[in-house]
């Protein structure tokens, strides 16, 4: 079962928002970009945050089982997919690929 690279390639904040509208927490998220995990056998690395697993948990699955080619074509190379977990704060965007 092929290992996945999941990539943290951008993160965007939104002080604004924040400000307005976040009850401020110390879980907040804490990934750097350029910080790699891999998933072992599909499942969630150590230190990735729970909500970003749970947007990109089907895909990193999927990889894991030798599959791909999500919407048809979506990504050019068809073992990867890019995902963003769900912070509407700060938001990061995860490029996943299947490594062997």
């Amino acid at each position: 079962m092929p290992r996945v690279k999941i990539t943290a390639v951008r993160r965007t904040e939104y002080p604004d928002l924040s400000a307005k509208y976040e009850n401020l927490s110390e879980d907040a998220c804490t990934v750097r970009e350029g910080q790699v995990f891999f998933s072992e056998h599909g499942e969630r690395p150590e230190g990735l945050c729970g909500s970003a697993w749970e947007s990109m948990e089907p895909f990193v699955k999927e990889l894991a089982a030798g599959g791909g080619n999500f919407f048809g074509g979506w990504m050019k190379d068809p073992r990867s997919a890019m995902i963003s977990c769900n912070d509407g704060f700060r938001p990061v965007s995860f490029y996943l690929e299947a490594v062997d």
